[in-house]
């Protein structure tokens, strides 16, 4: 029956996996193991369309079991991502502190194999795909229960020639729980040792009926989490904006802060010379006290405010998650089955108090007759001809936003055999709705403007000195409620079968095929307070687009002499023109359709009962999102760091820049123009494994892609004016009502992306008297990484061991030590996760972030290169099995207590200081229990 096929299936794949994401290491013992039943048998694995006798095959498929995951210690599947030496380039959720809608962050929690982004991996549920978090098929991984979760398949290898597009860098397909009778009760705690960051679960998983025996099995779980934030404060290393570090024997700051300070900056311009000078910057609270006022640092006459006194480093987050699965057999042969999972994420950022850059005030108004006059003389007052102040709205608090998700996926389906014929027909609805709620901390422009202008806000005095009802008025100038709502909706049906075709002197011929189409829509709805422009800036876009897409494959594995089998997979993808306004009458076409055909070929050799040689070669497809080839032109906030302004006379912006340090506006749009991007691929690798008890397996793979798309990032266009002036314009202020700097994040098709590196597991296991202990080794090694920079020809730029030009780190290697000792009810984990070092982001001399210790004012007059050391965790377990009904755990994650290495990262990632969030545990030492009853 279908059920005792699945079953099987799990057993073989379960024993591939030795522990967490081991490679086929013990293929060649599960072939033994399983000898008979697999020549009555056939399965499906992630990768292939073929039902087929044997699940070891030429690519590289690693699979995460539900006991590795327990063993793995880890709270999230964000988390267990992190923990595989193959993920690079992921999205986490500490990049949402103050990432925001310009870096595409809002909260997601993405899967990226080999550094290429979580584009070009493809994510799937139940080997379906889901509802994306963005136009394109980048998918939130936060709405997914570890609870429901049985195991992990991640396919190591490109797979455009059976799943399409995204598939590029690999397939990532999360399986969940079927077929289980009872019910089961789990709840976990964790606590830092440090203050924040405090987490607790909970799930209940129930089943009844056996598919085996009644036909029929309904399953249903249940989880909730929530996750405290940490504060800036709360952490050593993460406590100041102004990092002290020593270089060269030089003790030296870097400096990230802001000249929007509190106290605010006085900036005066006057219509004739005054003490040899038409202009006067400075800080009177300051020049009045001697000092800057706390978390503030002079810089020539003004002062710099540090905003980490009021960032959180983690947000807090909550999740609820609701999955339903029931299966019936309508006979021997068949299966009915359907899925539904719903589930809804919210978390919360908070970032410094919104600044008030530039502003000016009337000559004539209260604010200048009753709070500047008093500072001046009256020589310097009836000179004046400008008054502007740059200030922090701190007492009205952090800048707060909530993001909160809803995912819904349903797919039903019919499966079975039909003589030989194995056949899988299914429907898909999936949507995805994503609000932004703005929580506190933006202030309204019209009152703020008119309580400021006013004079009743002493902006010269420190926030503590400020009375109540002042931060009462202030306060009740804020904002709160709904900003904007991203919305996706999936709409699919696919199908595939496969057979045993014919038989050849050296075995059976297996082929399958299949199709799916998909209708795809991405949909922004703007508040009416953000269609009002009731706060700073210009309202955003609204915009309804869509598409639809379809594809036909065909594979086929056959086995060309004794110990040798060949693959051959080809598909046709033809990926709709974008339209914006589906509903509408008038939807306008915003480009054309694009189409190609890709392959696959691979060989499997086995010249002996110890040993696989495998290799493949292919090629990949993907179109450009919608909102990279539609998106309109958008505001999109500031840039993540401050920038010294690259440009000067006679460039026609550069009357526009600001002498210190300033975060300029950003904006972004689309591109009709895009091209879809292609890749040719390569792997080559072997797995040893002469017993049960030792395996290894090395892998080599290559991906190139030509018309890669990317966005210039902030630091590029900051570091080359020249080649990327077409990115800067202007934008209008309405607070000050002038003009300002504002630079243009694009797509475009940069060219070429070569990337090469070698996978690699060894696995031992070994039978002691007291107990087994089996250890696992795994690593990634990353020999190339490479990008051909916008607007040449020949120069690539990299970020292999480095902070790269796209301010992010590929990190030469990664690499896991998993070891778990059984014995009797007892098991203990200890898992060694390391990642090697690279070279910081360097400045040139002179750098107006560098600064001396002994005179913060005064620039360092060397160049600054250094590196981050490397990083490496040790996480502990202990479970015991008191009864066949209860499980207890007690686990310290970093139980050395590793601090993130110091980083003097000024971009990329969010806006944390000091280190980078991307990288590393936040936490520290961190102690949980568990617990887990079934009746």
């Amino acid at each position: 029956m279908y059920s005792r096929k699945i079953k099987i299936m799990d057993q073989k794949l379960s024993l591939i996996s030795l522990s967490l994401l081991t490679a086929l290491g013990t293929a060649s013992a599960a072939e033994s193991a399983f000898e008979d039943e697999m020549s009555v048998e056939r399965i499906q694995v992630t990768g292939s369309s073929i039902k087929r006798t044997d699940i070891e095959g030429a690519l590289p498929l690693a699979t995460i079991s539900a006991e590795d995951i327990a063993n793995s210690g880890v709270t999230s599947v964000s988390e267990l991502i992190q923990k595989i030496p193959a993920m690079q380039g992921y999205q986490v959720g500490a990049q949402s502190v103050g990432g925001g809608d310009s870096s595409g962050n809002n909260g997601k929690q993405t899967v990226s194999l080999r550094d290429l982004g979580g584009s070009y991996t493809l994510v799937l549920l139940n080997g379906r795909r889901m509802a994306s978090a963005d136009s394109g098929g980048t998918v939130d991984i936060s709405s997914f229960p570890l609870a429901a979760i049985k195991r992990v398949d991640v396919l190591m290898d490109g797979a455009s020639a059976l799943y399409g597009s995204d598939a590029i860098a690999g397939v990532v397909n999360f399986i969940m729980k079927d077929d289980f009778e009872g019910v089961t009760v789990s709840a976990r705690a964790d606590k830092p040792q440090e203050a924040g960051g405090e987490s607790s679960e909970f799930s209940i998983t129930g089943g009844f009926g056996n598919l085996g025996t009644d036909g029929f099995n309904i399953l249903m779980t249940y989880n909730h989490s929530e996750n405290e934030n940490i504060r800036s404060l709360d952490r050593e290393f993460s406590k100041t904006g102004i990092v002290p570090f020593n270089y060269n024997g030089e003790d030296l700051f870097l400096v990230q802060a802001s000249s929007n300070a509190i106290p605010a900056n006085l900036y005066l311009t006057f219509d004739k010379e005054i003490d040899g000078s038409t202009s006067k910057s400075y800080n009177p609270y300051a020049e009045i006290n001697g000092e800057c006022a706390p978390f503030n640092y002079a810089s020539g006459g003004t002062c710099i405010y540090d905003y980490t006194e009021n960032l959180e480093i983690s947000p807090e987050s909550k999740s609820d998650n609701l999955y339903l699965q029931g299966s019936v057999y309508l006979n021997d042969n068949a299966e009915l089955y359907a899925s539904g999972s719903y589930s809804n994420y919210s978390i919360t950022t908070r970032i410094a108090a919104n600044t008030l850059n530039n502003y000016k005030f009337e000559l004539d108004s209260p604010f200048v007759t009753n709070l500047v006059q008093p500072l001046l003389t009256a020589e310097q007052y009836n000179a004046l001809s400008d008054v502007r102040i740059r200030w922090r709205t701190r007492p009205a608090g952090s800048r707060s936003n909530e993001y909160d998700t809803d995912t819904f996926n349903f797919t039903s389906g019919i499966r079975g055999d039909y003589g030989d014929l194995s056949y899988d027909l299914a429907f898909t609805k999936a949507n995805s709705s994503r609000d932004r709620n703005m929580v506190s901390g933006y202030l309204i422009t019209d009152q703020l403007t008119a309580l400021l202008d006013s004079g009743a806000i002493d902006v010269f005095a420190r926030p503590d000195q400020l009375p109540e009802s002042t931060n009462e008025a202030l306060r009740a100038t804020a904002y709160s409620g709904n900003w904007d709502t991203l919305k996706t909706k999936t709409s699919a049906i696919e199908g595939r079968a496969s057979a045993p075709a014919f038989e050849l002197p050296a075995g059976m011929v297996y082929v399958g095929g299949g199709f799916d189409y998909r209708d795809n829509e991405f949909i922004s709805i703007t508040s009416q307070a953000n269609k009002d422009s009731i706060l700073t800036g210009t309202p955003d876009a609204e915009y309804d687009l869509s598409r639809e897409t379809y594809g036909v494959y065909l594979e086929a594995v056959a086995p060309i002499i004794d110990g040798l089998e060949v693959t051959a997979a080809a598909r046709y993808d033809n990926i709709g023109a974008v339209y914006d306004g589906k509903r509408a009458a008038n939807a306008e076409k915003v480009n054309n359709d694009a189409s190609d055909t890709t392959y696959k070929l691979s060989f499997a050799y086995r010249p002996n009962e110890d040993l696989l040689l495998r290799g493949s070669i292919g090629t990949g497809f993907k179109a450009a999102s919608m909102i990279d080839i539609a998106g309109p032109k958008v505001d999109a906030g500031v840039t993540s760091q401050s920038y010294d302004c690259p440009l000067s006379e006679p460039h026609p912006l550069a009357q526009y820049c600001f002498p210190q340090l300033q975060q300029y506006n950003v904006a972004t749009s689309g591109n009709n123009e895009l091209q879809p991007e292609t890749s040719k691929q390569r792997s080559a690798g072997f797995v040893y494994a002469p017993s049960n008890e030792f395996s290894v397996s090395v892998d080599w793979w290559q991906i190139n892609l030509t018309n890669q798309v990317k966005r210039v990032t902030q630091r590029q266009i900051f570091a080359d004016p020249v080649t990327y002036n077409s990115l800067y314009g202007t934008l209008l202020n309405e607070l000050s009502g002038e003009l300002e700097i504002q630079v243009l994040q694009a797509p475009v098709n940069i060219g070429k992306s070569n990337n090469q590196g070698i996978d690699w597991v060894v696995s031992i296991g070994h039978d002691f008297s007291m107990g087994y202990l089996r250890s696992t080794l795994r690593g990634a090694y990353i020999l190339e990484s490479e990008t051909l920079r916008v607007g040449t020809v020949d120069i690539y730029d990299t970020s292999l061991g480095k902070f790269g030009p796209n301010s992010t780190v590929t990190f030469p290697h990664k690499m896991q030590w998993a070891n778990n000792f059984s014995h009797g009810d007892f098991a203990h984990s200890v898992n060694l996760n390391y990642q090697s070092g690279y070279e910081d982001q360097s400045y040139s001399a002179n750098a107006s972030q560098i600064r001396y210790q002994s005179d913060i004012s005064q620039g360092f007059d060397q160049s600054v290169e250094r590196n981050v050391s490397s990083y490496l965790t040790v996480d502990y377990l202990t479970k015991w099995q008191i009864n066949d009904s209860t499980q207890v755990g007690f686990g310290i994650k970093n139980l050395l207590d590793r601090q993130p290495p110091l980083s003097l990262r000024t971009s990329g990632g969010g806006y944390q200081v000091g280190y980078d969030p991307r990288y590393v545990d936040q936490l520290g030492r961190t102690f949980y229990v568990k617990g887990e009853y079934n009746f």
